[in-house]
């Protein structure tokens, strides 16, 4: 499978909103498109016109005749119900999961995190199920809370730790979960960034499986099986290890290989997942901006992958300085 450059955006800290897309955006399952803005505290629904529908948070950015007040502080990540077509959020700067009804102006704390001991929130997904799952980020643990909010399943014990081998719900560790997602599948991928690795939570089987790394870092792997890979780490950053997966249809993952400065694709191949590296390059230039020219997925400069996501066989990068790249699936 190959991959070219289609769009590279070059945004300013006064990100100018009509040229295109900007850092921590999200799709939701209908294809809608959310733009979040982590330090300045806001989030909104961005159209095809390149215009807002609305906003939402605890700034206004006047962006939109319509903005929905509340106290959300440093957003991270927007899923959309299966069930009622409501929005959740997770504001990770005071540790709730908001949700809306953006066509009633209506929003509510949906989970106050802090009350069932949770810290440092990350992602909350929905399953195919309706339920919530959300990673504490530096709390070592995965929670699942049902559709009304209520906790059911808490996997990890708060200490750090790494299993090779399938292990039970009860018995699983991480250390520092960045990022999860949901699978085609229905299943739940954990990017467990302290040990470089990624795993995958097995509904049916309630189990936790490695699926790429081996728990120590590097950059190895290429064309080969995942669970052998390493990927990138940097002890001098606050945040250690890979930042980011997305999955597309086929359930392929796609890894923001932060400190190795790459994207790197797992390619699902019917029981065996295989690894290559599909955009940037290890000798990269700090803050150096890429050119809306550049053809050549390997020569792009990704010093700091911050997230991503995948759409319609299109993978969106965000590059901390400011880039957005938008790589398209070759057919």
């Amino acid at each position: 499978m190959e991959w070219r450059i289609k769009y590279i955006f070059n945004f300013t800290e006064e990100i100018t909103w009509k040229s295109g897309y900007a850092q921590f955006g999200f799709h939701d399952y209908k294809g809608n498109f959310y733009v979040l803005q982590h330090g300045n505290h806001w989030f909104g629904q961005f159209t095809k016109n390149n215009e807002f529908l609305w906003t939402a948070g605890s700034t206004n950015p006047k962006l939109s005749n319509k903005h929905i007040h509340f106290d959300l502080k440093n957003p991270r990540y927007i899923s959309k119900s299966p069930i009622d077509e409501s929005l959740i959020v997770s504001s990770g700067g005071n540790n709730k999961i908001f949700k809306l009804f953006p066509e009633e102006d209506k929003v509510d704390v949906f989970i106050d995190t802090e009350k069932f001991g949770l810290k440092d929130i990350g992602n909350c997904v929905f399953d195919k199920e309706g339920n919530i799952w959300i990673n504490e980020i530096t709390g070592y643990r995965i929670w699942q809370f049902d559709p009304e909010g209520q906790k059911k399943v808490t996997l990890g014990n708060g200490k750090t730790g790494f299993q090779s081998e399938p292990t039970k719900f009860e018995d699983v560790q991480f250390n520092w979960i960045y990022d999860i997602r949901l699978g085609p599948d229905g299943n739940l991928y954990i990017l467990d960034s302290r040990n470089y690795a990624v795993r995958m939570i097995d509904f049916e089987e309630e189990v936790v499986n490695l699926i790429v790394g081996t728990g120590e870092p590097g950059y190895s792997g290429e064309g080969g099986l995942a669970k052998k890979a390493k990927l990138g780490s940097d002890p001098n950053e606050q945040f250690d290890g890979p930042w980011a997966i997305s999955l597309d249809e086929e359930g392929n993952i796609f890894i923001g290989d932060t400190h190795n400065h790459v994207v790197r694709m797992v390619e699902k191949k019917k029981k065996k997942y295989i690894i290559s590296t599909i955009a940037g390059n290890p000798d990269y230039v700090p803050s150096k901006r890429n050119s809306v020219n550049e053809t050549n997925p390997f020569k792009l400069n990704l010093p700091k992958i911050c997230s991503m996501d995948y759409y319609n066989n299109e993978l969106f990068i965000p590059e901390w300085d400011g880039d957005l790249i938008v790589l398209e699936k070759i057919e």
